[in-house]
């Protein structure tokens, strides 16, 4: 899973400028629909259902509640990496810097980089990627009222589509800046390991030799350590899971019965990856109206709705050199539960 919004500084506080920000819708690349990928996933012999479509603006907002749970330790540890060793990570790259951000939510452990950065040079361009148009307006209007020479260009769309946006403008984007894209939040776990290293070729054609990546990632672990990040006491989590098929009934015309459904988050050793699953808890037949279709449920049967591997040093190395980059420097929490983790473009 992905990121929540922290309180403004007051003394930056300004009131957003129009001038100051953008925010382009960008149609999927590759035409796809949410109605196209239900009926897909739900006809599938494994059923499944694609985690991008987690995040509709209530899915945001209950996200943005997850980061707050005391279970939910990755935002915590990623933000005290940051706060402690963000100065490092900019040292690392030339001034002045651009910054693009892929899945960046309500922008909350973003804001300690972009101060740091304004804190280095007069102005900043931010420009955020996700797939919740909401979460960009929300973000990007704290993130102005707290940073008077801040601009925000945000793009909702996914993130490859986005990111051919972003290669094919090109040098009239970056004005001659640096840029660091980052990726926080464990987000690339959310893939597969072909579609990981898909999605870093994506970042590196944006780029320049030079330029940077900064990617967050929950380190391997025991299962008893991570189990509990996602399946939460408050029951937040499942309430997360579970809007998917919300989002299915006021969007599609489904007919899901959200109690009929069990929240399952289970660890699968072999591949290192929590998995989070919708469980049956019948024998049911659902109606989709839009899509025209029932789909049959044996008691039972799950919904895979997200995946989310761990990785190591070598998982990293492998990726980083599989789409273009050097794995530059790491840096962990106190516990060496979570990286923070500088790649190059070469």
């Amino acid at each position: 899973m992905r990121d929540a919004a922290s309180p403004l500084r007051r003394s930056d506080a300004a009131e957003p400028d129009a001038s100051r920000r953008s925010l382009r819708r960008v149609p999927s690349a590759d035409g796809d629909s949410f109605g196209e990928d239900v009926r897909r996933g739900l006809s599938s012999p494994a059923k499944f259902l694609l985690p991008k479509y987690f995040y509709d603006d209530l899915g945001s907002l209950l996200f943005a509640s997850i980061c707050l749970l005391p279970e939910y330790y990755l935002t915590r540890v990623e933000s005290e990496i940051l706060a402690a060793h963000g100065g490092e990570v900019l040292a690392e790259l030339p001034s002045p810097l651009r910054l693009i951000e892929l899945g960046s939510g309500e922008s909350q452990k973003t804001r300690l980089l972009i101060s740091a950065i304004l804190d280095r040079q007069p102005g900043l361009q931010y420009v955020p990627i996700d797939i919740s148009p909401g979460a960009l307006e929300r973000a990007s209007e704290q993130l102005l009222q707290a940073h008077p020479r801040l601009r925000v260009d945000a793009l909702a769309g996914e993130y490859r589509a986005c990111l051919r946006v972003l290669a094919a403008e090109g040098p009239a984007m970056r004005g001659g800046a640096t840029t660091l894209v980052l990726f926080l939040g464990s987000t690339l776990g959310n893939l597969d390991p072909g579609e990981q290293t898909s999605l870093l070729r994506s970042v590196r054609e944006v780029l320049r030799p030079g330029d940077g990546m900064l990617l967050g990632v929950d380190w391997k672990k025991p299962a008893a350590e991570l189990l509990p990040a996602y399946d939460d006491a408050l029951g937040v989590t499942a309430a997360f899971n579970l809007n998917l098929l919300l989002r299915i009934n006021r969007e599609l015309g489904g007919a899901f019965d959200l109690a009929a459904f069990q929240h399952l988050a289970r660890y699968d050793e072999e591949r290192s990856r929590i998995e989070m699953h919708l469980v049956s808890r019948r024998a049911q037949l659902v109606t989709i109206e839009a899509l025209r279709m029932e789909v049959p449920f044996a008691a039972g049967e799950s919904v895979h709705t997200e995946s989310s591997y761990r990785f190591d040093g070598d998982d990293l190395a492998a990726r980083a050199a599989g789409a273009g980059f050097a794995l530059a420097r790491t840096w962990f929490d106190d516990r060496r539960r979570f990286a923070s983790v500088l790649l190059l473009a070469v």
